[in-house]
Parts: C-alpha cells; sequence; structure tokens
C-alpha cells in the first residue's frame, strides 16, 4: 500500500515548505520523484474543477486542496501579461503580492492569491475556487541555508535587488470553506508580527 493511502495522512506542507523544498527542488532538477507528489499542469488552462483529478498521489483524494507546478507562458516569457483566462471565466488577483518568509525570517518568496470568476470580466459572478500562486527569489533558488547564504540573502533584501524565478510558480487551489484554519500553521515568533510569519492563506 502506498504511503499516501494510509488511513489519517494529510499533504499539509507549510508555506515554507513548498517554497524552501518543493519549488526549489523542482527549479533545480535536484528530486527525480518530485512530479509523483506536484505534478507538472498548465493550471491556466483548465477549468478549476478539471484540476483536482491531475493532481498528484498525496492529494489524488483530497477534497480541500491540491498542488500543482505551474510552467512559464511562453507569452510571459517574451515579456507580455501572463494569460488568467480560461474557456468558462477567468482568475481575478486580490490584494497585492504578499512575502514569504521562514522560520528563520529569511524572505524566501512572493504569494499572489486569486479567485475564479464564472463569465467574463467585469460582470463574472465570484466562485468557490482560490488559488495561491507562489514564486520562489533567485537567491533562495540557487543557494544552500548555509549562514553564508542567509546573510546573502539579507543583503539582497536589504538592497532591493531580489528577482523572482518564473520557469515555475507552486499553485495551490482550493475551495473556500469558510474555516478559519490556518493553511501556514507555524506560530509566529515572539517578536515576529503575525503579518510577516509566512503569509497566512485567506
Amino acid at each position: 500500500m502506498s504511503s499516501f493511502q494510509l488511513p489519517g495522512f494529510r499533504f499539509y506542507p507549510t508555506e515554507e515548505e513548498l517554497l524552501s523544498f518543493y519549488l526549489h527542488n523542482k527549479l533545480n532538477n535536484l528530486r527525480s520523484d518530485m512530479e509523483r507528489v506536484i505534478p507538472v499542469a498548465d493550471v491556466f488552462s483548465h477549468e478549476p474543477w478539471q484540476l483536482p483529478e491531475l493532481s498528484g498521489e498525496p492529494c489524488v483524494q483530497d477534497k480541500e486542496q491540491w498542488f500543482f507546478f505551474c510552467p512559464q507562458q511562453e507569452r510571459e516569457a517574451s515579456g507580455g501579461r501572463p494569460s488568467r483566462t480560461t474557456t468558462t471565466g477567468y482568475w481575478k488577483a486580490t490584494g497585492s503580492p504578499i512575502p514569504i518568509y521562514s522560520s528563520t525570517k529569511r524572505r524566501l518568496g512572493m504569494k499572489k492569491t486569486m479567485v475564479f470568476y464564472n463569465g467574463r470580466a467585469p460582470t463574472g459572478e465570484k466562485t468557490k475556487w482560490k488559488m495561491n500562486e507562489y514564486r520562489l527569489f533567485e537567491d533562495q533558488a540557487t543557494t544552500s541555508t548555509s549562514a553564508a547564504a542567509a546573510a546573502a540573502s539579507a543583503a539582497s533584501v536589504s538592497g532591493e535587488t531580489l528577482k523572482l524565478r518564473a520557469e515555475f510558480s507552486l499553485c495551490r487551489l482550493y475551495t473556500g470553506s469558510g474555516s478559519l484554519r490556518s493553511f501556514d500553521r507555524r506560530p509566529p515568533a515572539a517578536d515576529e508580527p503575525a503579518s510577516t510569519s509566512g503569509g497566512r492563506s485567506n
């Protein structure tokens, strides 16, 4: 029996783990088995309700959330804006992108939250489908977590020179259930404001 089918097993990684382990390994081709857990899918060419059946082994039976590596669109690679429109609707960003931090307060990447609307903008009808799109900063995608790397990361942040890797993003698809449960379950440090403790999901 696969370990992913054991009773009580849930695939519930924190945002720090999604960025520093899963997306880091995908961008650097470090794990050949990564797509068994989080598959590659062009999430913006599918309707959101079609995506759960394409999810990886840990989430195929999940009723709450699903994860995908989304490749960069050709139009975005050539300098254009990415398309967020499907056959039946479109994804609309809510709020501004927010930074995601590690437990040691390193800035790992950015998260953009989107909601799916049926129809066409600006008169579309809001649905229960939501998505967080994560991207990793270049220095976090190519360096280790050593003290030297952490110092370099801090210098990059202070100088505002960080760039986001674009070859793949990591998308977490979920449905709005009204639950107040936090996606990132790591509690904030005593001296760390809740707003910068890892980008709690909506």
